[in-house]
């Protein structure tokens, strides 16, 4: 999950990275643009919610 600055505003971009054995890059499962918005998305897409994240150093 990344936050990127897109046309001046905040989006939320959830993607899935694929190993480098498999050619490496990234499917973009969603984008919203609200945390309600992600949290329904991360809902239907994955087994995690928003506790499950935290910010990588």
């Amino acid at each position: 999950m990344s936050v990127e600055l897109i046309r001046g505003r905040y989006r939320f971009r959830l993607t899935r990275r694929y190993p480098q054995r498999f050619g490496g890059g990234r499917n973009v499962l969603g984008e919203v643009g609200s945390v309600p918005e992600l949290e329904e998305l991360l809902r239907r897409r994955t087994p995690l919610t928003l506790a499950d994240l935290h910010e990588a150093a």
